[in-house]
This record gives C-alpha cells, structure tokens and sequence, in this order.
C-alpha cells in the first residue's frame, strides 16, 4: 500500500514555521495542521504566538484555536485528530502539511505511535495535584524520574498534567510510558513525511525569542495572562510559558521587568528542549539559516526537498 507523503515544517519556538509554511502552502496547494500543544486553545493567542488571520494569509489551518482550556486533550486525541485531517486534506487533492515545535505531537503521528485506551484514576491525579500544591512540581517530576527517566527527560516540570499522567499510567499497568511507546510502534506508519526544520546559530535564535517576546508584550500579553489568572477554571493555561512568569507582577510581587526577564530565559530553555527532540531526529533536513537570509532562498531550499522527498513516494 502507497504510503500517504506529508510535509513536516518543525523545529524550536521563533525560528520562522509559520512564514515559511504559509508561503509553501500558498506553492504546494498545501492546507496546515498545527503541531502546537497550546494553540488548540481558544483565547490563548499572543502566548502561544498563534498566527492571525492575516498571517495564515487565506491558507486552511486545522486543529488551532478549538478547544477550551479547562477541557482535557491528550496526545492521543492529537494523534486521532490530525490522522482525520490528514485523510480529509488528501481525498480532496490537497497536500497535508504538519506545522509546529511539539516534538511529542509529530513524531507519534509520523511514527504511528498506537494508544491503547487505559483507565484513569482520579483519585490517584486529584493526590498528586495536592502533592504539587504543597511541595511544587519539582516533586512530581523527581518522582517521574525515578520509574521512567526516559519519558522525565522530554517533560518540563511545569506541564503537570502530562507528568501526572505519566504517573497515573504507570501506577494502573505497572509499565512506564516511554516503555508502552516503544510497545506501539508494532504497525508501520502510513505516511512518507519530508521533514524541514530552520537551522538558526543558537546565539540569533535567543534574539529572535527575546525580540519576540517584547513584541508579545507589545500586543497585549500582560492583558491575556491577566485574563487567564482570574479564571480559576484554567489551572493548565495559567501555568502555559508566557502566563505564569508574569504572574507573580499581576499579585504585585515582582517587578514588570524581573517577570519579563524570566520569561525570556524561559522560553529560550524550552526552545533548547525543543532542538534537543528535534536533534534527535535523523529524518529532518535542517535549512541552514540567518536572520539575513531571504525567505524566498529559504523557501526554493525547501521545495526542492519536497520534491526529491514527493518523487520518491
């Protein structure tokens, strides 16, 4: 059976997926899957440097912008989701494109990761939020690394409901995640991806995030996070990277310009996690770029991999 051939544009936060994706898309009569774990939520726009409608510049963008923040989405309803988009985009003749830097999101749908329906233990989550509550998210974390390392290491601390998870899965069937992960990857994936990622010096990648964090600011996003604080009802979007560094200026705690700060070296810790997943990855051809280099350089870079990538399937 002929494998479905999907482009893949990843890589860390602020390196330039969404120009040039769009732009592929515009050449390629592409429609965009985001790969983003916070873009799917309604609201969290600035934070998560959701593109606008004048950035997606007419071009179709699927799973962004749907769900509410205080409801549940695992990656396997990820997965479920952007195979269904996938299926959708090419039986109309379209090329389906996978956008986004969640390395967890991509590579199980490109891997065909299968996940298998396990039960929940809500009293078991409901004690280890407490426990968070009372000593932080560094003790659940600790707790993760002890049973599974593997899965510790590609989680930060603050996405606790994703380490809870993890927890809560290895309680139930005694395996851990990293260890049923390796178990699902039974069924060969359907799809030929060609995956591109921007390559940056990693000196002019911290520039861009510290550029784009002051243009966040700019834009409305000490509004945005304030909005998110006082809604009790969204424990996960408060602690999303763009809120919670500035909470502690909404309480009057900290300075505006200490808060600021921190999530600048925040955000550039999370790209350097990002660039770890992504190095991992032998698939992926990184474009080798500046903050000089032309988008259409980078774009005539890209189609010819595409296309070497496309003939091939």
């Amino acid at each position: 059976m002929k494998k479905q051939f999907v482009v893949v544009i990843c890589g860390p936060t602020a390196s330039g997926k969404t120009a040039l994706s769009v732009e592929l898309a515009k050449e390629l009569d592409a429609e965009i899957i985001s790969a983003d774990s916070m873009q799917i939520y309604k609201g969290m726009d600035i934070a998560t440097a959701k593109p606008s409608l004048a950035e997606r510049d007419g071009i179709p963008h699927h799973l962004m912008d749907f769900l509410d923040p205080c409801e549940p989405f695992s990656v396997a309803d990820y997965v479920r989701l952007a195979r269904e988009r996938i299926e959708d985009i090419a039986s109309r003749g379209k090329l389906p494109m996978i956008v986004g830097g969640t390395g967890l999101y991509i590579s199980s749908l490109i891997n065909n990761i299968q996940f298998e329906e396990s039960e929940c233990d809500y009293a078991y989550r409901e004690e280890l939020r407490q426990l968070a509550a009372q000593k932080g998210n560094g003790c659940l974390m600790d707790m993760l690394r002890e049973i599974d390392p593997e899965t510790a290491a590609n989680l930060h601390e603050n996405n606790q409901s994703r380490v809870i998870r993890a927890l809560e899965v290895y309680k139930i069937t005694g395996k851990t995640m990293s260890q049923l992960q390796k178990e699902s990857r039974t069924i060969p994936s359907p799809y030929e991806p060609c995956m591109i990622a921007l390559d940056y010096d990693r000196s002019q990648l911290y520039d861009r995030i510290n550029r784009r964090v002051d243009i966040m600011l700019d834009s409305g996003l000490l509004d945005e996070a304030r909005e998110f604080y006082l809604r009790e009802d969204y424990p996960t979007a408060a602690q999303a990277i763009g809120y919670k560094e500035l909470l502690p200026f909404l309480r009057g705690e900290e300075e505006l310009e200490t808060c600021v700060e921190r999530l600048k070296q925040e955000t550039r810790k999370y790209a350097k996690r990002q660039l770890t997943w992504f190095r991992r990855d032998n698939r992926i051809n990184w474009i080798k770029v500046t903050d000089d280099t032309d988008l259409r350089e980078i774009l005539e870079i890209a189609k010819k991999s595409i296309k070497m990538y496309g003939n091939l399937c």
